[in-house]
């Protein structure tokens, strides 16, 4: 699904360049959940937002699927993106003067579909994450936990292909936590292939990789697979 090639990312202040990133080459297959993990600097939410295309000033090749996405304008990528991704930030970014309905309902006003049929994308996803109850409240209404639901069931709304998500139980208590990477895996067992981003190694072992960056560069991929572990040492 995902192929990058040589992938660079630095940013100037002035003569000095400071790089974040450091030919990184990574395939992520159709339906795999694969982890980033590294030290705080390592370049971990850097290359998460390259995955979601909301970077352009990055040097390297990204294909997504058939589609080479080095190669596509901004609007161009921003039209990918909408199709293809959902992001799961840790922060939430739910609209405050939108409903949960609402905020639920924003990637599919993106879309040319008629109104019934978001409608009933809606009602179908709230009905999946259990939160019809709290359609109509505002996420000030909502404690931590539920507001990180309503921002995964934003980015699955629209059945993405790829599902992003940058330390998604980072501001939860560990109950929260177990749930939404039981819903990650539901979705994955679903067909959705996922890229999480944290520092927990008990996230970490809900997925198939654990990829590790260090100082901006790709320097372990394990693949997990039935309690073993397979190392291969970049």
């Amino acid at each position: 699904m995902i192929e990058l090639r040589n992938i660079e990312r630095s940013y100037k202040n002035g003569h000095t360049e400071t790089w974040v990133l450091r030919r990184i080459s990574l395939t992520v297959q159709e339906g795999e959940f694969v982890t980033i993990m590294g030290p705080s600097g390592a370049g971990k939410s850097s290359l998460l937002n390259i995955l979601a295309l909301l970077d352009d000033g990055w040097a390297g090749e990204y294909w997504f699927g058939e589609t080479p996405a080095h190669a596509l304008n901004r609007k161009q990528r921003a039209d990918l993106a909408r199709r293809r991704i959902g992001m799961v930030f840790q922060s939430y970014h739910l609209l405050d003067d939108l409903t949960v309905a609402e905020n639920i309902d924003l990637p599919l006003s993106y879309k040319n579909m008629p109104a019934k049929e978001r409608e009933g994308m809606v009602a179908d996803i709230l009905d999946r994450f259990q939160i019809v109850a709290k359609m109509n409240l505002y996420p000030s209404q909502l404690s931590g936990g539920q507001q990180q639901l309503v921002g995964i069931a934003r980015a699955v709304v629209h059945a993405p292909a790829l599902l992003l998500a940058d330390e998604p139980t980072g501001n939860l208590h560990s109950a929260q936590a177990h749930h939404i990477m039981d819903l990650f895996c539901e979705l994955n067992r679903q067909g959705t292939t996922i890229v999480q981003v944290t520092h927990s190694d008990e996230n970490a072992r809900y997925g198939h990789r654990i990829v590790q960056l260090h100082d901006g560069w790709l320097t372990r991929d394990e693949t997990l697979a039935q309690g073993t572990t397979e190392v291969r040492v970049k």
